[in-house]
């Protein structure tokens, strides 16, 4: 009898951190995802784990520097956007968000009114000078909003991304002031922030990171808000744009962002293309 060449095939392996987070997505959706969303998916976790960088001498990935992140896109529900790639899941506060609010493709979209989540994870579980915040933008259309954010009531230390009025993108790394990047669109981008030391920090807007020098200070504590600003355990700012992103946790580094960008765009286009 001739061999079936089928059993020649190998098996695809997926990445182990890819497999139990696609199995929670899977869990939460009720039913299977479709083969090249899994695999944008899997491609994703392994181009976060390739790049890397040192902080204060010891080396980590891309993905350890992940603390609290989602991948607000591909799933077949909102249920399966809000299952974390690491850290809590958020919480979709008050049940605001709503299946006609998720686009697999394009993610998850605010209405600039009630609509945020909390992170889960608060402020101060990471370094005052260690530590980014990111958002991927598929579209924004109200200025003056906050992507992500929190600030202290106290000395209004921040750490948030803003699109301002001006058009221009602010990003607070545990800082009273910011970077602020060139005219924004409101178009496609990943939106990042990193800090590694007292003295310094990154922003990254439309694939261009600005380095400059912005002090730390004495950072908030509470829960980082997606779609608003917790100021004081209050939803402000809140943002009508659509993300498909997030991710909150230790510094990343300029050419950090860059890789963060490339992976999550990489998977976002991937998953339009899938489906």
């Amino acid at each position: 009898m001739p061999m079936d060449n089928r059993l020649l095939v190998p098996r695809y392996k997926y990445d182990p951190d890819a497999a139990r987070y696609l199995a929670a997505v899977e869990a939460a959706d009720g039913q299977a995802l479709e083969t090249p969303v899994k695999r944008a998916v899997d491609a994703f976790f392994r181009d976060l784990k390739a790049t890397g960088q040192e902080y204060d001498g010891v080396y980590r990935t891309t993905f350890e520097s992940l603390k609290a992140c989602c991948i607000l896109a591909g799933a077949r529900t909102l249920a399966g956007a809000l299952v974390p790639v690491v850290g809590d899941a958020p919480t979709n506060v008050a049940d605001g968000f709503v299946e006609g609010d998720y686009s697999r493709t394009a993610g998850l979209t605010g209405d600039g009114s009630t609509t945020y989540l909390d992170s889960g994870r608060a402020n101060d579980d990471d370094l005052q000078d260690d530590n980014h915040l990111a958002v991927y933008i598929t579209e924004a259309v109200s200025s003056n909003e906050v992507f992500a954010g929190v600030i202290s009531t106290t000395n209004f230390c921040a750490r948030q991304l803003n699109w301002r009025s001006t058009n221009n993108v602010r990003g607070f790394a545990n800082s009273i002031s910011y970077l602020q990047s060139a005219i924004y669109s409101g178009s496609a981008s990943l939106v990042g922030v990193s800090r590694a030391n007292g003295t310094q920090q990154s922003l990254r807007v439309d694939g261009t990171t600005t380095t400059g020098d912005v002090d730390s200070a004495d950072l908030p504590q509470e829960n980082v808000y997606i779609f608003a600003r917790n100021d004081d355990d209050v939803a402000t700012s809140l943002s009508d744009a659509t993300l498909a992103f997030y991710s909150i946790g230790t510094d990343i580094g300029s050419d950090g962002l860059a890789d963060l960008d490339t992976a999550v765009t990489n998977l976002i286009t991937a998953i339009g293309e899938a489906l």
